[in-house]
């Protein structure tokens, strides 16, 4: 039977699912939509990142309703308005309404992104964290694997096979909407709201041995509740949260996730093998992402960063290769599928636990807004104008591979030189070897 904090951080990650779902499921429908509503790549671009659009608003104001109500209420609040989005999304004829709908889900999506890692690493057993936190980012791809699927099994149902594709989504919302009210508030939360009496039974059945000496660490971390985030002493962390999530997109993880099917027909495959490639690509994305769960807490974050640093240059490089000339390449499959498994093992894997982790008690929730606020404004810009770029030459393929490639030579260098470990370590040793005090 699972322990207690595996089961409210489990409930807590299917939030992820969600954002997954929402982010991949988009590809299976792009090229349908920009002939329905006969949209340039320009504004085929902003159709797909709309919902990224949104995604950097809830991103920002995640922080706020989160410190203010508490993770629990903002985590509920997630999971109406995915429901709201998928009926949207799938029921209106109106590119507009569409647009508006996807909106919303990307607001969930970033509100998401924020307040579920920053939930699960305040009821996570320092030993468990790493585990328990990149359990949102096993639903993520899991949510990304299960999308590419159902785009498979609804592409060929005729013109409305879109709508399924998109209105599916209101099964797993659904769930998450009626399990997310079953969990308990954060107990930091709690004490920082004076709350305390309410915390401690909550700490003893996330196996917290010391309830009495945790209040004390975390009310001795906080100087003051309200304190600002962009002052002098967190100038680590913050740069810390801000390039690696840069990294994270500019390695072109979105362009390929929102654009799969494309990417497969400009490398020369029929549609019908074009919504089967992705398939694979989600199955590496998990098998990988599961893998790296199970050496997250052993061997480190910055390890498995620096590992897949390596493969992920290699891979795109490949792939810009492959798309350098005008001759199909039906090898592209196996390296995309090589990136993904780099990437899911590594950034994938890592960047929703690090970002957890290295903002001290006092200011959490800002700190995590502002990382998921840079990831989904560095993924609209490269959603928004990858289409752009590979119907605007004949070589875009290649011009964006190869700017990926590059991109994660210097993420590479960035790990090597800069960013800390923290694994095995409590929040507030972590806020200590960072220099906050």
């Amino acid at each position: 039977m699972l322990s207690y904090p595996v089961r409210i951080a489990l409930i807590a990650a299917l939030g992820g699912f969600l954002f997954g779902f929402e982010t991949a499921v988009i590809s299976g429908a792009e090229k349908t939509i920009q002939q329905l509503w006969s949209l340039s790549s320009f504004w085929q671009g902003f159709t797909v990142a709309s919902s990224l659009i949104g995604t950097v608003l809830g991103s920002i104001i995640a922080g706020v309703p989160a410190k203010k109500y508490g993770r629990k209420k903002v985590l509920i609040a997630v999971a109406i308005l995915y429901l709201f989005s998928a009926i949207g999304c799938a029921s209106t004829s109106a590119w507009i309404l569409f647009i508006t709908f996807r909106f919303i889900g990307g607001i969930a999506v970033g509100t998401s992104s924020v307040v579920g890692p920053m939930y699960i690493s305040e009821i996570s057993p320092a030993h468990l964290r790493g585990r328990l936190a990149g359990s949102f980012q096993v639903n993520i791809v899991l949510g990304i694997f299960v999308a590419y699927i159902t785009n498979f099994l609804f592409a060929g149902i005729g013109d409305d096979a879109w709508r399924w594709m998109l209105g599916i989504m209101v099964i797993p919302a659904g769930l998450f909407a009626l399990l997310v009210r079953t969990i308990p508030e954060s107990p930091r939360w709690l004490i920082l709201n004076d709350r305390d009496a309410e915390a401690i039974p909550i700490m003893q059945r996330i196996g917290e041995a010391n309830p009495q000496k945790a209040i004390e660490d975390i009310r001795n971390s906080v100087t003051h509740h309200a304190e600002k985030l962009f002052q002098k002493k967190f100038r680590k962390p913050i740069a810390y949260a801000v390039i690696l999530a840069m990294f994270n997109q500019l390695s072109g993880i979105n362009a390929i996730i929102y654009y799969a099917p494309r990417i497969f027909e400009m490398a020369g495959f029929d549609k019908a093998h074009a919504y089967l490639q992705p398939v694979y690509i989600g199955a590496a994305n998990l098998v990988f992402t599961l893998l790296a769960m199970t050496m997250i807490d052993k061997f480190g974050r910055k390890t498995l960063l620096l590992i897949g640093s390596v493969g992920m240059i290699f891979f795109l490089a490949l792939t810009a290769m492959a798309f350098s000339s005008s001759v199909p390449d039906s090898n592209v499959i196996i390296y995309l599928i090589g990136f993904i498994a780099f990437f899911g093992f590594s950034q994938g894997a890592v960047i929703w636990v690090f970002i957890s982790e290295i903002f001290p008690n006092s200011v959490r929730s800002q700190g995590g807004s502002l990382g998921s606020f840079t990831h989904w404004i560095m993924a609209a810009i490269i959603s928004w104008t990858f289409p752009i770029i590979v119907e605007g030459s004949p070589r875009g393929g290649f011009y964006s591979f190869t700017f990926y490639s590059v991109m994660m030579a210097l993420h590479l260098v960035f790990v090597w030189k800069f960013l800390p470990e923290t694994k095995g370590q409590s929040l507030e040793a972590i806020q200590k070897k960072l220099g906050i005090e």
